[in-house]
Parts: structure tokens; C-alpha cells; sequence
């Protein structure tokens, strides 16, 4: 098939938007954060980066996009990007552009993760828990649902990553949270975040590359990318407003609740962008904003220090996104219909599907966190965490 300029511009400029992504989210987390953690809530977004580029190139993007193992797992034969080419595919771009841009889907998921450990991690440690996480959770749920799995066969429908990213990465990070334990002083005294309009910088960040994430998926410059770009942003918009109002009936109208409902309504959106109409996206965002919020305010009354909240957005959002893919999507935007139009199969398979990435990713990732933790140590010293993760792990201050 003949190259299509447009598509592998898009499809670049789209890979270029997701990567600004997973930057925006060290710079949301880094301003949640105390002062003396900012760095360190950067640097390790950008070692995420660094990791998951390597890793994806020899072996990550042939265990999620190789030729099926028991719809577990990819083969090998990617390994190295071996015949992996830069001419044009079956879709007249080039498979290099894609592997590209699945590579910065599994950055910005890991990132996402960096919620839980926040203010504590051993940078060692954490290093070592991206490149197994990576194998071993990651990569096998791509597989399930995008790489021709056992979830993509029994028929899931998830455009952009609500169970692959969402589910995956706010499960994990309540599974990561629970074996690394409460930051020190947690609940005893505040931890207040140290500079919140660089919260809001990062939440912007994340607005604008998402519409790279969710239309860039639709692989190709047609009406479905069109629409997952109407759907995305008035997903954003719907959880902004009910995250704000939610919040101002407990209280008043904080910024930090009206950029945190933002991004629960664009991963709510994520799995249904190029499935469901932009009047549906505003009642999945909508959703999304009042029961993340919830979802929160459960989080703090467990006196769980999961305190970036990556479990509250991204797990529940991504929980509540692809179940209502299965209840709205419209055969004549996407061509699969939902329990809406008499679908009721859609329906039960995306939530079997869901709660399956949910158990998974919990399970693999408190597995891993624990074996981890036991051996090499996954938290700094007292002193440490007294001092600050920028001095100590890093040498710098902000």
C-alpha cells in the first residue's frame, strides 16, 4: 500500500502530543507535592521516558504487538523492532509511527503510577519496578485488548486505553501505594501541596496532548478522529464542572478540583472517544467528575496516602469509561453498537473485561512491589524522607 502523508503526519504530530503528556503529569504531580519533592516527581517521569523508550525498542513493543501466545502475550519477533519497517503498512502509514506511538501510550501509563510513591521512593528501587512493571503488567494488557489478546478477540472495545492505561496504572498505583505505606507524618499533619499554578500548568499539558492520545487512536484522519476530538475535550469540560460544583457544595470551588475533574473526564472518555456521540461525552465526563471526586473523599476517610490520587482518577474513571463504552457506543459513529441500542453481549464483555484488567493490575503490581520491597528496599530512609527526596536521591533543590 502506497505511504499516506497526511495519516503519518497526523499519526506523528499525535505521538508528539501523548509524549508532551507524560512531562505534564510530573509537572501536575510535582506541584502536589512539598517543595523539597518537586524534583524528584519530575526526574521521575523523565527516567520513565528514558526507561520505557529503551525498553519498548528490544522487547516491550514485541510482548504487546507480536503474534499471539495463548491471547496472553506477543512472540519475539519484534524484538530489536526486527521487521518492524518504516515504509508504509496495511494502514498506509508506516508500522515505525505506530510502535512510536504506543511507545508513549506505556510511558505516560508508568508515569501515571508515580502517584503512589510519591515523597518516598528509593530512585534505585523504582527504576528497577518500571522495567519489570513494564514486562509484566503492561505489555500483556496492550496485548489483551490492542495486540490481538484474549480480551480484543472476545470482543472489547476500548479506543484509547481505559483498561490498557487507566485501570491499569490507578489500580496499580492503589496496589503500589498499599506495600510502600503512608509518607511519614501523613494524617498527623498537613502536607500541602508547594505550588499549585504548576499543578495547573501540568493539568494543562495533559488537556492539550490528550487530543493526540484519543483522536491520534483512531489511526488514521477521519470522521471517527474527528469526533474522538469533540469527545475528548467536552469530556474535559463536563468534569471540570461537575468536579467544581461537587466540590464547592463541600466547600468552594478550588482550581485544583476543577483541573482534577478535567482529567477524570478525559479518562472517563478515553475507551468510548470514538464510539459514543459528543452529547454522551457529556454525561460520561460529568459522571466521571462527581464519582472521582467520591472516589477521593473514600481514598482520604481510609487514611490511604495514595495522594496524588492516580486510584481515584484514573482506576475508578477508567472503571467507569469503559463500562459506559459498553452501554453507549452508537454503530453509526464507531460501528459497534452498545446496550443502548440493544447490545447487552457489548456490554457484558467490556465489563468482564474491566474488572479482569482491574484484578490483574492490582494483583501483578502488589506481587511485584512487595518482592521488590523485601529485597532491595523500596523506601528512603526516615532521614531521608525527612530531608527530601531532591537532596538526597538527587543532589538538587529546586
Amino acid at each position: 500500500m502506497a505511504l499516506d502523508t497526511g495519516v503519518t503526519t497526523w499519526l506523528m504530530v499525535s505521538a508528539i502530543l501523548v509524549m508532551l503528556m507524560t512531562p505534564g503529569v510530573g509537572f501536575f504531580y510535582g506541584g502536589l507535592v512539598r517543595k523539597k519533592n518537586f524534583i524528584s516527581m519530575i526526574a521521575l517521569s523523565f527516567v520513565v521516558l528514558a526507561l520505557v523508550s529503551v525498553h519498548w525498542i528490544l522487547i516491550g513493543y514485541s510482548l504487546a504487538f507480536g503474534q499471539d501466545i495463548g491471547g496472553v502475550i506477543g512472540n519475539l519477533d519484534f524484538v530489536g523492532l526486527n521487521g518492524v519497517s518504516a515504509d508504509a503498512g496495511s494502514g498506509a502509514y508506516p508500522p515505525l509511527v505506530f510502535m512510536v506511538f504506543q511507545l508513549f501510550f506505556a510511558a505516560v501509563t508508568v508515569t501515571i503510577v508515580t502517584s503512589a510513591v510519591a515523597e518516598r521512593i528509593r530512585f534505585s528501587s523504582f527504576i528497577v519496578f518500571v522495567l519489570v512493571w513494564l514486562t509484566l503488567v503492561y505489555c500483556p494488557l496492550a496485548h489483551w485488548a490492542w495486540g490481538g489478546g484474549w480480551a480484543s478477540k472476545l470482543g472489547l472495545i476500548d479506543f484509547a486505553g481505559g483498561t490498557v492505561v487507566e485501570i491499569c496504572s490507578g489500580f496499580g498505583a492503589l496496589a503500589l501505594a498499599l506495600v510502600i505505606k503512608n509518607r511519614a507524618g501523613f494524617g498527623e499533619y498537613a502536607l500541602e501541596p508547594h505550588n499549585i499554578p504548576m499543578a495547573l500548568l501540568g493539568a494543562a499539558l495533559l488537556w492539550f496532548g490528550w487530543f493526540g492520545f484519543n483522536a491520534g487512536s483512531a489511526l488514521a484522519v477521519n470522521s471517527v478522529a474527528v469526533n474522538a476530538f469533540v469527545t475528548t475535550n467536552t469530556a474535559a469540560a463536563a468534569g471540570a464542572l461537575a468536579w467544581m460544583f461537587a466540590g464547592w457544595y463541600h466547600g468552594k470551588p478550588s482550581s485544583l478540583g476543577m483541573v482534577s475533574g478535567a482529567i477524570a473526564g478525559m479518562v472517563a472518555i478515553t475507551p468510548a472517544a470514538g464510539f459514543v456521540t459528543p452529547l454522551v461525552s457529556l454525561l460520561i465526563g460529568g459522571v466521571a467528575g462527581v464519582l472521582c471526586y467520591g472516589m477521593m473523599l473514600v481514598r482520604v476517610r481510609k487514611k490511604c496516602d495514595e495522594s496524588l490520587d492516580a486510584w481515584a482518577i484514573h482506576g475508578m474513571g477508567g472503571l467507569w469509561g469503559t463500562v459506559a463504552t459498553g452501554i453507549f457506543a452508537v454503530a453509526a459513529i464507531g460501528g459497534i453498537s452498545g446496550l443502548a441500542e440493544g447490545n447487552a453481549w457489548q456490554f457484558a464483555v467490556n465489563t468482564v473485561c474491566a474488572v479482569a484488567a482491574l484484578i490483574f493490575s492490582f494483583v501483578m503490581t502488589y506481587c511485584i512491589a512487595f518482592v521488590i520491597d523485601r529485597t532491595l528496599g523500596m523506601r528512603v530512609t526516615e532521614d531521608e524522607e525527612y530531608v527530601g527526596l531532591d537532596i538526597c536521591q538527587h543532589g538538587e533543590r529546586a
